[in-house]
This record gives C-alpha cells, sequence and structure tokens, in this order.
C-alpha cells in the first residue's frame, strides 16, 4: 500500500481521492481487466441466488469494472440492477437491468437502464470507490450519492461491498458522521469482511 505523507495529522479527503486516482490511473488495461476478472472469479462473500437483487455500477473514470462479476452473478441466480442519478441532492434509484438491455446516458451522461425500467429495492449493493481503507470508509467523488442513498435507513439497508484496485487504499479514511460504512471491500487481492452480515 502506497503512504500519504502530509504535514498535518490527517490528509483531506480530497487529497486523499487525488492520489488514489493517481495510483489508479497508472495502472495498464491489462491490469484492469486482470483485476476485474479476478474479482469475479473470487465472487462475493455472501449468496446471490434465490433472486436477490445486486446493484451494480456503470464504471466511469477508469473504476474497476463490475461487469464481470455482474455476468458471472446473474448466471448463479442474481437479478441485477444498476443506479440512476435522479437530482443533485436526491438518493439514487436502482432500476432492473440485465445483459442483453439497452443503456442510456443519464445525468452526467452516466450509462443506466431506460427510465421506463421498474424501480428496485437492492439486497447487495456494489460500491465503487475513489479511496477506501481497511476499516470499511470509502472516499467517493464529493456528491455524495451513495452516502444519501445507503444512510436513508438502517433497518433493512442493503449489504454494500466497495469495489476497488488494491493501489486504491489509503491508511485512513476521516469519516464523518453522515459517511456510510461498508460491510465488505473486493479488490483483486482480497475480499475484506468489516462486519458480520447474514448470508
Amino acid at each position: 500500500m502506497t503512504k500519504f505523507h502530509s504535514p498535518r495529522s490527517h490528509p483531506t479527503k480530497s487529497e486523499l481521492r487525488t492520489a488514489a486516482l493517481t495510483r489508479r490511473d497508472a495502472l495498464t488495461p491489462a491490469e484492469r481487466a486482470a483485476a476485474a476478472e479476478a474479482v469475479a472469479v473470487r465472487g462475493l462473500p455472501i449468496a446471490p441466488a434465490g433472486g436477490r437483487v445486486v446493484a451494480g455500477y456503470s464504471p466511469i473514470r477508469g473504476e474497476l469494472d463490475p461487469f464481470p462479476l455482474m455476468r458471472a452473478l446473474q448466471a448463479q441466480g442474481a437479478r441485477l440492477a444498476l443506479p440512476a442519478i435522479v437530482g443533485r441532492d436526491q438518493p439514487l434509484v436502482f432500476r432492473d437491468w440485465s445483459f442483453g438491455r439497452p443503456l442510456v446516458p443519464g445525468r452526467f451522461g452516466i450509462l443506466e437502464p431506460a427510465p421506463d425500467m421498474p424501480a428496485v429495492e437492492p439486497d447487495i449493493v456494489l460500491v465503487p470507490m475513489a479511496a477506501f481503507d481497511r476499516a470499511g470508509h470509502r472516499v467517493g467523488y464529493g456528491a455524495g450519492f451513495y452516502d444519501r442513498t445507503l444512510g436513508r435507513s438502517a433497518a433493512g439497508r442493503p449489504v454494500t461491498v466497495g469495489l476497488a484496485f488494491a493501489t486504491q487504499e489509503v491508511d485512513r479514511v476521516g469519516a464523518l458522521p453522515h459517511d456510510v460504512g461498508l460491510d465488505y471491500i473486493a479488490t483483486e487481492r482480497e475480499t475484506i469482511a468489516l462486519r458480520s452480515v447474514a448470508g
């Protein structure tokens, strides 16, 4: 893991994001593809079968591609969903989707299911990350969509699995009260369990 040195006691989230994304950007296409395949082969630490809904994401900005994992989960019997951004300060809406169905550009140009696809409540959410630490805290891109979405209710909150390349790990993320911790983190090297979650 690359250390981040700062004259202050802890770097800011912006500094952590910049450093982690610089390391991520240095990965080659072959390394990115191999990492996505490694995560897919290992699978999730909880069973996705029985019609459980797994919400992934459309990768942007060099994020770890979740589609190989999602394709494997669909083959195991999981239902899939992808997020849609409905407003700048609104929680995400997850819409039903499966491979073979079209995706359309949504807000900010991110691909998402068509607006007429039904909304679903996911059992498992794959969460993209700019940076993460081993306490289950993540750094996103600053818009707060996932914290706003996952923090709506503690009761019935979906299981969260952060996806990232191992090089995006940092020593410590200074979590704020509104930040929602992850249940698991999956990289090409390992799956880190943060909380005891019934499968």
